[in-house]
Parts: C-alpha cells; structure tokens; sequence
C-alpha cells in the first residue's frame, strides 16, 4: 500500500474508532448519531436560508421584488457580500448557544457539511483566496478555550479546500457582548477592536466567518481593517442570520 493511502487508511479508521467511543449527537435533540450529523425528523425543525435574500447580507426577505433588507438600504458596508446557513430562530438559537458557551464543538461537522453545501460554489466563483475567522479576545479565549467562529471556518476552509488563516486578524479589545447593546452602541463599541498581524498585500479577496450576523456591526469592523490593510474585497460567511425586513 502507497504510504498516503496507508495514512488516508489509518486516518479514517481512527475517526471511526473514535465515533465510536464519542459518538455524534443529534443537534436538536442531542439523541446519539451513528450516522450523519442530524436526526431526520430534526432537520425539519430548523429554517435554512432560502431565496429570495438581501443581495448584501444574505438576510432571507418576504418580497421576492426587494433586492435589499432595510438595514443594508440604509447604508454603505464595508463588506462586499455575506450568505449564512441558517435563519436565526427556533431551535437554532439553543443550538448555537450551546455550540458557543457550552463546548459543544462537536456541532462543527453539521454546520461546516451545511455550508459547503450551500456555498461551495458561491466561494469559488467570488475567486475567494483566504479563510479567516473573526477572532475573540484574549481574555474571551482564555475563559472559553475555544473560537466557535475558528472551528467552523477552519472545517469549512478543508471541506472547500481552500487556505485557512488565524493569525491575521487579532481582536485587540475585549468589547462587550454586542447583543446587550443597540445599533449605533454596536459600531462604538467595535472602534479600533481589531487589528491585522500579518502581511496581505499580496491578497485580493478574502472571506470573513462568524457564527451569528444581526446587524453587521462586526463584520463591518473586520472587513474595514482588512480592506485598509490591502484586501479589495471582504467578503463574510455565517452559521446563522436574522430575518430581514
């Protein structure tokens, strides 16, 4: 045997001793998994994003004539477009909570199967370059030993084979939780909370992942860091989304 086909062998032997051991769990329910990444009867209880949608953020929208949500009518973003996977509501909002503060990593697998699904192609066809995660702070990182947003985008990254990247982007101030504050609290409290700690100059396009997008406000101060540094367009991927109005 070929020694990369002995290491794809053992690699995926491995996975299934281990599923074994650990094995899925249903998202929704939490019932053990002992194939795929959710429960049929379950899937049904969440909302994918469909079209019609916001041509800028992805948000779903009731009117099929209408090309833009009213939060994106009312003004310019520094992003070029965003899509997201789900419609955040229902089900879905445990789900993430629990993907975000209950070290439930394991959901990785269901959301980043889902959006190379969905957006396989829309990437390529944007000729995306860099998958980058929107950092949490140090001290956010050190209290919950994980970036949910890190795990999804980097699984996403290997299933769209395309280049990951962490360090490019560090979140310098630990800002308050956004959903505690308003829209125009939102774009304060994201001043200056991100800076670039590497060299891309030599990047056109890149995309910016998140678990959750409402208003933009973080997005929106990633991508403005990012196009200052060089990039032309900054593009932003998320698990779940608001509905547009």
């Amino acid at each position: 045997m070929h020694r990369n086909d002995l290491e794809s062998y053992l690699k995926k032997l491995f996975v299934q001793i281990l599923r074994q051991i650990y094995p899925d769990r249903c998202p929704v329910c939490d019932r053990v998994l002992y194939e795929g990444h959710i429960c049929r009867p379950c899937r049904s209880r969440l909302t994918y994003v469909r079209q019609p949608v916001c041509y800028s953020c992805g948000k779903p929208l009731q009117n099929t004539v209408q090309e833009y949500c009213s939060d994106c009518a009312k003004g310019h973003h520094k992003f070029s477009q965003g899509r997201a996977v789900f419609v955040y509501q229902g089900a879905m909002r445990g789900i993430l909570y629990r993907y975000k503060y209950s070290n439930r990593r394991d959901y990785t697998e269901f959301f980043a199967q889902e959006a190379a699904g969905m957006y396989r192609e829309w990437v390529e066809r944007h000729g995306i370059e860099l998958v980058v995660p929107v950092p949490l702070s140090k001290k956010r990182m050190r209290r919950r030993g994980y970036n949910q947003a890190g795990l999804f985008a980097k699984r996403f990254a290997q299933l769209c084979g395309l280049p990951y990247n962490d360090r490019i982007l560090k979140r310098i101030r630990n800002t308050a939780p956004q959903k505690q504050l308003s829209a125009e609290e939102r774009k304060n409290n994201l001043k200056n909370a991100f800076k670039i700690e590497e060299n891309v100059v030599n990047l056109n396009r890149v995309l910016l992942v998140d678990d959750i997008y409402t208003t933009g406000s973080t997005i929106d101060a990633a991508a403005l860091v990012l196009k200052q540094s060089g990039i032309k367009g900054v593009f932003f991927l998320c698990i779940s989304i608001g509905q547009g109005e």
